[in-house]
C-alpha cells in the first residue's frame, strides 16, 4: 500500500511525502494505520485522531482530510490530506 500525504497552510502545499507498506499479511485497516504512522514520522507532524467522517471520505474516495483540530498537538498547517496512491 502507498499512501501520499500533503500539508497545507491557506491553500499553499507545504510539504509531500509519499510511503509504502509492504507488510501485505495483515488486514487492509492495519496496514492503513500503520502507513499513516509512517507517513506522520516522514512528516514529522502527530498523528491525527481518525473520526467517522475519515472513514466514509476514505473508503468512498481513498482519500480523507485531518484539520489542525484533529490533532492533539498544536500543528503549524491548515490541513493534512492522505491519498491512497495504489
Amino acid at each position: 500500500m502507498k499512501l501520499e500525504g500533503r500539508t497545507y497552510k491557506a491553500n499553499r502545499l507545504l510539504s509531500i511525502k509519499e510511503v509504502e507498506h509492504t507488510n501485505e499479511n495483515v488486514a487492509f485497516s492495519m496496514q492503513l494505520e500503520e502507513a499513516l504512522i509512517m507517513l506522520c514520522k516522514e512528516l514529522d507532524i502527530p498523528i491525527p485522531l481518525w473520526m467517522k467522517n475519515n472513514t466514509h471520505e476514505f473508503a468512498a474516495f481513498h482519500q480523507t482530510l485531518f484539520f489542525a483540530e484533529q490533532f492533539n498537538e498544536k500543528v503549524k498547517f491548515d490541513r493534512f490530506q492522505i491519498k491512497w496512491v495504489d
